[in-house]
């Protein structure tokens, strides 16, 4: 099982942020293409367990890159740009997964109390992420002119998506990774 770091960079950290980004932003660009009815660019995106999942599995540092850097590339081919505060709310979808390091010792991560903070963690970190990114939209006038239309338009759909794929996407690929990497240590 990978070695969740509390600070520090190590090779599986880069790795798991390579993978991590490079998988967001192929799901992503897939899934940006169903939109969400009267929203405003928000998708049905399950590709938000990704980020989420290499938080809790790899630490808070690795999903947020893998959410930022992720949103950046598929913002990038799917709309032709990017917008910086998506961005940072795709990141904290996965730094907050990623603070379990700080909640539960390894070895409880993958025990049902695991999997039920992995699902929380991910309801908050939409909330949060989500959050800062609609509201940053109002507040810096990024075509949003009411405080009404960042909640209903964006905020609203974006968080409630994510969060609910969040909450029952991320348990499940922590639950595989976990079973899978027990499977690797009876066979070495």
């Amino acid at each position: 099982m990978a070695k969740t770091q509390r600070g520090g960079i190590s090779t599986v950290s880069i790795v798991a942020m390579a993978v991590g980004t490079a998988l967001y932003a192929a799901l992503n660009v897939f899934f940006n293409m169903l939109q969400l009815p009267g929203t405003q660019l928000v998708a049905l995106r399950p590709s938000v367990a990704i980020p989420m999942f290499f938080g809790y599995v790899f630490g808070p540092l690795v999903g947020f890159v893998s959410g930022f850097l992720g949103n950046i590339i598929s913002d990038a081919i799917s709309w032709g740009g990017f917008w910086w505060n998506w961005d940072v709310g795709n990141g904290l979808l996965g730094l907050i997964p990623g603070l379990i390091v700080y909640i539960l010792p390894e070895d409880k991560r993958s025990t049902r109390l695991g999997l039920v903070w992995s699902a929380v963690l991910a309801v908050i970190g939409s909330i949060i992420g989500m959050g800062f990114a609609s509201f940053t939209d109002y507040i810096f006038g990024y075509g949003i002119s009411t405080i009404e239309e960042a909640i209903y338009a964006l905020f609203l759909p974006a968080a409630v998506t994510d969060a609910l794929n969040g909450a029952i996407l991320t348990p499940i690929l922590v639950a595989a990774y976990y079973q899978a990497a027990r499977g690797r240590a009876r066979r070495a």
